[in-house]
């Protein structure tokens, strides 16, 4: 079926004005960018250009390629959210484990058959030969829509995963290019970007040649050797006009169309050593509960310790709290990168949680870009860490706080982006730490985010929580039953 315009294509979930624009622009091209800001829904966009390129009979398989901490995102809830009912599809995530199973579910991407193949692959698979040959395999026997989502993945041009995906880009029918924040630190993070893209976005094929147009070079010298280095930067509206016509840049502030708040939901998987805690502990709540010893406090009780291993911690045999080997943090982190210096605020639960993260933050962005606000902070200092942070020119870009402690009478309407690293099971808790940003003063759309494990406690705390269940007061032991099977 081929369609005079994008609004003949029938959406499973309607697009709000901003995301027509973008992928009406897109539809019809083989290479595009999507630089659209976190929350104003990208992901959603080149999904329905995947099914339009699909009913145009333009290609049958779309690639979705997306760091570790993000990739199961797609395979779990944007693609089986937004693609349209009609379209017979097949989800296939990577894997290289050489289980029959997995193996099964890789073939799929070969059979000969009408269905919309979707491939979801993680970019750390492009430094293994094993993840590379698939692709290209992939690659050889469809034709392919490929996307990279948060595309500053593939920013360094020396990278190997960089080679490794340029090295295909000749296999791949149509390119997109998803971010929110496309440049991190320097405009020359855009060359190996657009090169992915096709190398007329910038007319530059090399690097150097990239970088002398849009760079001011001063040549320096040690004992040993003389190299040039960048000092500046110039002809970026020159930069900026290439872009133009190759992209669409969305941000939140100009999203008239969006709703007051947005929620976004980030997958995040357990480690093995996270996984093993959580089983055992599971079977002792199980005992708890078949044991009939079961009242609100005993139930909560067994949530806390549950969600503490999704979290990343467990208490040992000293009653000390003792880091697990898990992937919150990273994911944690991701998010921060792709706020691009904006404001943040971090809820946490638990006082390890917030010492933690305190620790990751500064060790990356320094010490006075983070603050933390829990039963640990002193009364004089609060109010100080208020105001600093709702200065918008001070080094204060992070809050990690207690909802419990912070999430009542604050303003912090600098930001408008908040972070729930780990739930409370509290309604009221979860409603009053939301209004901190949402409230008089807030000019901009407010984002929430929540860290998310799938089939544990820690998701079924997020789907009570949505439906304006108080946990803390309605939760008893069948039901928190249930959540365990």
């Amino acid at each position: 079926m081929k369609f005079a315009s994008v609004n003949e294509f029938a959406f499973k979930t309607q697009p709000y004005q901003h995301q027509l624009d973008a992928l009406s622009k897109s539809h019809n091209k083989d290479y595009y960018a999507f630089f659209m800001e976190m929350g104003t829904g990208k992901s959603k966009v080149c999904i329905d250009d995947m099914c339009i390129a699909y009913q145009q009979k333009e290609i049958n398989c779309g690639i979705v390629v997306a760091p570790k901490g993000v990739y199961r995102n797609w395979s779990q809830l944007e693609i089986p959210k937004h693609i349209n009912d009609e379209i017979d599809h097949d989800i296939v995530v990577w894997s290289n484990s050489t289980s029959m199973k997995n193996k099964k579910q890789l073939r799929k991407l070969f059979e000969k058959n009408e269905k919309l193949k979707f491939f979801v692959i993680n970019i750390e698979a492009f430094r293994t030969r094993k993840g590379i040959e698939f692709t290209k395999k992939v690659l050889q026997e469809n034709n392919c829509l490929m996307a990279i989502d948060e595309s500053t993945v593939i920013k360094n041009p020396q990278a190997l995963q960089t080679k490794n995906i340029l090295n295909l880009r000749k296999l791949i029918k149509k390119r997109r290019l998803l971010s929110g924040m496309p440049v991190t630190k320097s405009p020359l993070d855009l060359f190996s970007q657009c090169q992915f893209l096709h190398p007329n976005v910038l007319e530059y094929d090399s690097y150097y040649a990239f970088r002398s147009r849009y760079a001011i070079l001063q040549t320096r010298s040690t004992a040993s050797h003389s190299f040039q280095q960048v000092v500046d930067y110039k002809n970026l509206d020159e930069l900026n006009k290439k872009l133009e016509i190759h992209s669409s840049r969305v941000l939140k502030k100009d999203c008239l169309d969006l709703p007051d708040k947005v929620y976004v939901k980030r997958l995040v998987e357990l480690t093995p050593q996270q996984q093993k805690a959580y089983d055992e502990m599971k079977r002792e709540a199980m005992t708890i509960i078949n044991d009939d010893l079961v009242n609100v406090t005993t139930v909560l009780a067994q949530i806390t310790k549950l969600q503490q291993i999704c979290c990343g911690f467990i208490i040992n045999s000293n009653g000390d709290p003792q880091t697990i080997e898990n992937n919150r943090y990273s994911a944690l982190m991701e998010i921060l990168e792709e706020a691009d210096g904006q404001k943040v605020v971090i809820w946490a639960n638990y006082r390890h949680d917030i010492k933690s993260i305190l620790k990751e933050i500064r060790s990356v962005y320094g010490f006075e870009s983070a603050m933390g606000f829990y039963g640990d902070t002193k009364d004089s200092e609060r109010q100080g860490i208020v105001t600093e942070f709702q200065d918008p020119n001070s080094k204060l870009q992070y809050i990690v706080a207690n909802p419990r402690t912070a999430g009542y009478g604050l303003t912090l309407t600098e930001s408008n982006t908040v972070v729930y690293f780990s739930n409370s099971y509290d309604l009221e808790i979860r409603v009053q730490s939301e209004e901190r940003v949402h409230r008089i003063g807030q000019t901009k759309k407010c984002t929430y985010i929540d860290l998310v494990t799938e089939k544990t406690v820690d998701e079924k705390i997020i789907k009570s929580l949505r439906k304006k269940i108080n946990i803390s007061s309605e939760v008893m032991g069948e039901e928190l039953k249930s959540w365990l099977v």
